[in-house]
């Protein structure tokens, strides 16, 4: 999958483009896509230099902000490929019914 192919993600049905650069955008994907989405996210993170170092920073931002349904799954993620995490960090807790009932405890 590439970039271009992100766009056809179920996750976008609501827009026109993609526009990774927006965080609206990014949210949407990490909240509603789905696996292959998912991984081509890790791919554009993973990659060297600037680009996928802003990425995976905003990536983490957005999970420590924004409640999303597997937060700490991309955390681990962006941990996977260097970024400095606490060890148990701390997320907003997830609006959907399908993560709550997943939740432990």
């Amino acid at each position: 999958m590439s970039e271009s192919a992100l766009f056809t993600s179920q996750a976008l049905w609501n827009r026109d483009r993609l526009a990774l650069e927006s965080d609206e955008v990014l949210e949407q994907i990490l909240d509603r896509g789905d696996l292959a989405d998912w991984r081509e996210i890790y791919r554009l993170a993973a990659r060297p230099g600037a680009e996928g170092a802003e990425l995976r920073h905003r990536i983490v931002h957005i999970c420590r902000t924004v409640p999303l349904s597997f937060p700490h799954l991309f955390l681990a993620a962006m941990g996977a490929l260097g970024e400095k995490l606490d060890p148990y960090p701390e997320v907003p807790a997830p609006q959907d019914d399908i993560a709550q009932s997943l939740q432990l405890g």
